[in-house]
C-alpha cells in the first residue's frame, strides 16, 4: 500500500472493504482519484477468514498504522461486535 500511495495534490486516497457474502471473504482496496480523473481502484488483499471479530482487529491495528480513511461496502444493518455500532452508515446504491 505504501508503494501505491504517492501524495498527489488533488488526488484523494482511500481503503475499500468490500463484503463479499457469496465467497465469504473480505476485500481490500486502495483508490485514488485525481480531481477530474476517473477513479483508479486496486486490489490490495483478501480476508478469508470471514468473521466480524477478525476484521475489526484488522482495521483497529490498521488504523494505528494510517490515517486513510476506509469505506464499508456491502455491510448494511452490520454492526462491530465489540463497539456495537454499524459498521456501514449508508446503504450501498446496488441493494
Amino acid at each position: 500500500m505504501n508503494a501505491l500511495f504517492k501524495r498527489v495534490s488533488q488526488t484523494h486516497y482511500w481503503i475499500e472493504v468490500a463484503n463479499d457474502k457469496y465467497d465469504k471473504q473480505f476485500n481490500f482496496f486502495f483508490n485514488s482519484q485525481h480531481r477530474k480523473q476517473r477513479l483508479r481502484s486496486i486490489p490490495l488483499h483478501s480476508l478469508n477468514n470471514y468473521d466480524l471479530n477478525y476484521l475489526e482487529k484488522i482495521i483497529k491495528e490498521f488504523k494505528l498504522h494510517s490515517n486513510l480513511t476506509i469505506n464499508f461496502v456491502g455491510f448494511t444493518d452490520l454492526k462491530w461486535p465489540k463497539s456495537n455500532q454499524l459498521i456501514q452508515r449508508k446503504r450501498d446504491l446496488l441493494e
